[in-house]
């Protein structure tokens, strides 16, 4: 058999490289899609309870109880506005990534398929 050029080599190796950012990038937007859907939820159960009902945060291993609950509010939608952002960024990321991936992808079988034309 052949030796793989050293072109195809470097694509080779470019493909790698991409499917590992790949892999990289679908791992945050999940973890940040969780982190959103917790604090879309918590935001959701804070709407519930009402004024009386005690409110604590978690700080460390303790539990702190919060008077100010207007505060925790905006805090949770910022929190959930800036993962949301965040989380449209790697999905565009993702897409662009996925689309490099596959143009690459065919480029290697082509070359492939002509060095065993060969």
């Amino acid at each position: 058999m052949k030796e793989i050029p050293p072109q195809l080599q470097n694509q080779i190796a470019q493909f790698q490289q991409l499917q590992q950012q790949l892999q990289t990038i679908a791992l945050q937007r999940q973890q940040l899609e969780i982190s959103l859907r917790e604090t879309t939820s918590t935001l959701e159960e804070l709407g519930k309870v009402g004024a009386e009902t005690p409110l604590y945060r978690a700080t460390g291993a303790l539990l702190i109880r919060v008077e100010d609950r207007e505060a925790v509010r905006k805090e949770l939608e910022e929190r959930s506005e800036t993962l949301g952002i965040r989380v449209k960024t790697l999905q565009k990321q993702e897409k662009s990534f996925a689309e490099r991936y596959e143009d690459l992808s065919q480029k290697i079988q082509a070359a492939l398929a002509e060095e065993r034309a060969a």
